[in-house]
């Protein structure tokens, strides 16, 4: 049985809604995204699919929007979906306890987006004792205007910013490749 647990958050049509939306950067993220879970999938490691509902308002993360729900190139692939109505993908989900009673100690971090949800989560998973790998290459994020200098920040820099911050203090950045190899070792080395 893994250890690990694939963590792909916030991958829903909400985020098809928001005015930030831009797809430029999803061909590359899809990819990713899609080749991180077909590899964990392979390898008998959980997917745990994560959504975000608003528990206020109409917007497109409330409920009742519709919009709550994985979006349509993301394979049924999910060991488990947990709903959170915070940054993180922990609080008041039952993520924790789910991950606990399978032994999981190590997670690997993609999803939507990079700074938010993703950071967050791993944030807090790394403070919850888990090893974590964030695997910014299966994540996405869309362009940012600083609130004060009005500068505009590309996803690739939020991105890099994201990875600065992260590693070796929360997390190890790895590629997909990476990850799928460290999984094949640890297969390897329990065998």
């Amino acid at each position: 049985m893994s250890k690990s647990a694939l963590i792909v958050i916030d991958v829903q049509d909400s985020f098809l809604h928001r005015p930030f939306w831009s797809d430029v950067e999803l061909p590359r993220y899809r990819s990713n995204q899609l080749a991180l879970i077909a590899g964990a999938q392979a390898r008998g490691v959980p997917v745990v699919y994560i959504l975000h509902q608003n528990l206020d308002g109409d917007g497109p993360f409330s409920a009742a929007s519709g919009f709550v729900k994985p979006m349509a190139w993301l394979p049924d692939a999910a060991s488990v979906t947990f709903t959170k109505h915070v940054h993180n993908a922990f609080t008041d989900t039952g993520l924790q306890a789910w991950l606990d009673a399978r032994g999981i100690e190590h997670l690997i971090i993609s999803g939507i987006r990079t700074e938010q949800c993703c950071e967050t989560t791993t944030r807090v998973g790394s403070d919850l004792g888990y090893e974590v790998d964030f695997v910014s290459e299966a994540t996405l994020t869309f362009a940012m205007t600083h609130p004060l200098s009005g500068r505009v920040y590309s996803p690739q820099e939020i991105t890099a910013k994201t990875e600065l911050v992260l590693h070796e203090r929360f997390a190890s950045i790895r590629t997909v490749a990476a990850v799928l190899a460290r999984l094949d070792a640890e297969v390897c080395s329990h065998a």
